[in-house]
């Protein structure tokens, strides 16, 4: 299974981006779907997650009425729109893929990584 994350950029304060992660290789409808994110010297954090079908989906609280995660099981790809940006949500933003439908919130229980879209918001 791989994970190819795309849209990241440099964008101002009060800006939007969207990002995108193709999966290929597996059987992307059954999988629920999770973006993470790390900024310099922090640790990985959960940024949001989809169900295998929609469902589902929960925001890291400091995204919550900001970015809006879903998914095209027709293409494969899980979106994570981003509105009114702040500087504090510079990272790498990396997508997850959790074949057990476990995952949630926790990263340890994602199973397949892509290899992350940097973001980077300006003041």
């Amino acid at each position: 299974v791989q994970l190819q994350a795309s849209g990241g950029g440099l964008v101002q304060a009060g800006g939007s981006l969207r990002l995108s992660c193709v999966v290929s290789g597996g059987t992307f409808s059954s999988y629920d779907m999770g973006w993470f994110r790390q900024a310099p010297g922090k640790e990985r954090e959960f940024v949001a997650t989809i169900s295998w079908s929609g469902g589902r989906i929960y925001y890291a609280d400091s995204v919550k009425g900001r970015f809006t995660i879903s998914r095209d099981n027709a293409k494969n790809t899980v979106y994570l729109q981003m509105d009114v940006l702040k500087p504090e949500d510079t990272a790498v933003y990396c997508c997850a893929a959790d074949v057990s439908n476990r995952g949630g919130t926790d990263s340890r229980r994602y199973h397949y990584w892509g290899q992350g879209t940097q973001v980077t918001v300006s003041s």
